[in-house]
């Protein structure tokens, strides 16, 4: 009996360029994923996530079928469930791609240790960044706060591999552990289905992956730098999902746009894009070095700031009912499909945090159980981004116009007008501000729950208050 390797999956949920897939070649192969709703607390993956978990662990599973192998879910403490594993098996070795969120690092050092001593061969390994958290340094040997000489520092030693093909097959055990039903788990919401929008617009799974990247670089590649901010247009990736959950590593992203680069009228549009990448590689750098990111204002000085305890706000804001078109179009695309165009979730990010004054952990929360790409690094990097409380953050008296961010970004209101179809009949001159328009109460669109100038000033006045001390 050849003792079994345990290959752990986690957030990397595919069998191409898969680093610790590709260590244990030899002998036997016990692939798991194990669902840990009790380490990461409050982190937990959320609602909108555990959809997009289901299907990709459907489609895990079918690959590895067609490999001769198969998928063993566990759902517990994943530090009691893998030793219980090794004990079942009697498996020799334990192989896994390196997560970065502050649980995971606590709970996957301590776990690697009890391993050892159990005599079990632990090896970690990087299958979801192109530049380790400790490998981009400061001149003075200390992270980086600002995302511009991060990126520049990154890129000028960034030497990605060439991504790892798939094995053909996979040798299975002696003897196969049980495995929970992947159904049982109940992943997947019922009564009611609100994830009924989900399935025409993803395809979770590796194969699907692969084909958004494609169709991205076919696409939507050319227009990405100029069109990019336009929530109308079709050009944006949308693999960051894909992403999340490793169904695709950025060193399979960043191959295909240096293959894209080499046609002339792309390598501006392959940067502007790699750019956005870079933006994910420096939240984790972030959160890597800065555990307390999710939870704590990166910036001290704005723990006094006089946020507001506005429920009615809170709920108008994320029923997409603000009365501002572009932020309401935005939140309801998020409840639709689990995502929102990048461009609009700053500027309903901002509203909620400047003009009602709300504390983005609240709308980093929501974020959290309502987004298919909910990333705890990106996520909270970017909120603190928006709320000027964070690295490299947006100045707090930034504060984004809802009204000519819309005129700006969907002048037309092809967007606005498909996500918040009150508005089909307002004349598109009005249709960032309805309520000037003539025929505004026979819309029946919600009246604005606050007036810009008033909130503006009001936001500013907090901000000039705290600044003084």
């Amino acid at each position: 009996m050849t003792p079994p390797t345990i290959v752990w999956f986690r957030q990397d949920l595919r069998l191409s360029d898969n680093a610790a897939l590709a260590a244990a070649q030899k002998g036997p192969v016990v692939p798991v994923f194990v669902l840990d709703d009790e380490t990461p607390g409050v982190w937990k993956t959320g609602e909108a996530s555990r959809w997009w978990l289901h299907r990709s662990l459907e489609a895990l599973a079918g690959d590895l079928a067609k490999r001769g192998s198969r998928l063993i879910l566990r759902r517990g403490r994943a530090d009691k469930v893998l030793p219980e594993l090794v004990a079942e098996t009697g498996a020799k070795a334990v192989v896994w791609n390196r997560l970065y969120e502050p649980y995971a690092v606590a709970r996957d050092g301590a776990l690697k240790e009890a391993l050892k001593a159990r005599d079990v061969a632990v090896s970690s390994f990087n299958g979801s960044l192109l530049k380790e958290p400790w490998e981009v340094k400061t001149g003075g040997d200390t992270p980086f706060k600002v995302f511009t000489p991060f990126w520049r520092a990154a890129q000028s030693t960034m030497e990605p591999g060439a991504p790892l093909p798939a094995r053909k097959a996979l040798q299975p055990p002696d003897a196969w552990p049980k495995s929970d039903a992947l159904a049982a788990w109940k992943l997947l919401p019922t009564r009611p289905n609100w994830a009924s929008g989900f399935e025409p617009v993803w395809t979770p799974g590796e194969a699907g992956a692969k084909a958004r990247l494609a169709a991205f670089v076919d696409e939507g590649l050319s227009r990405y730098a100029a069109a990019r901010d336009m929530p109308g247009e079709a050009v944006t990736s949308r693999l960051s999902p894909h992403l999340h959950w490793g169904e695709i590593s950025p060193r399979q992203v960043w191959h295909a746009l240096q293959v894209a680069k080499q046609a002339p009228k792309l390598e501006g549009n392959a940067d502007k894009f790699l750019s956005e990448i870079g933006w994910r590689e420096f939240s984790y750098h972030l959160l890597y070095h800065f555990p307390t990111l999710p939870e704590k204002n990166f910036r001290p000085g704005f723990d006094a700031f006089p946020w507001a305890e506005d429920k009615a706000g809170f709920r108008a804001w994320s029923r997409g009912r603000t009365g501002y078109p572009i932020v309401d179009a935005g939140m309801r695309e998020l409840w639709a499909t689990g995502t929102m165009h990048n461009r609009v979730r700053m500027a309903a990010a901002s509203f909620l945090i400047k003009h009602l004054m709300i504390d983005w952990r609240r709308g980093a929360a929501w974020f959290w159980d309502t987004l298919v790409d909910a990333d705890l690094a990106s996520n909270s990097a970017s909120w603190q981004w928006v709320a000027g409380s964070g690295a490299d953050a947006a100045p707090y008296f930034r504060i984004f116009n809802p009204v000519l961010q819309g005129e700006k970004f969907d002048p037309d209101g092809v967007y606005t007008r498909r996500w918040v179809p009150e508005l089909q009949a307002c004349d598109t001159r009005f249709l960032h501000r309805p309520w000037d328009a003539p025929n505004f109460k026979a819309l029946k669109y919600a009246e604005r729950i606050v007036e810009h100038d008033r909130a503006r000033a009001r936001a500013l006045g907090a901000f000039e208050r705290l600044s003084r001390g």
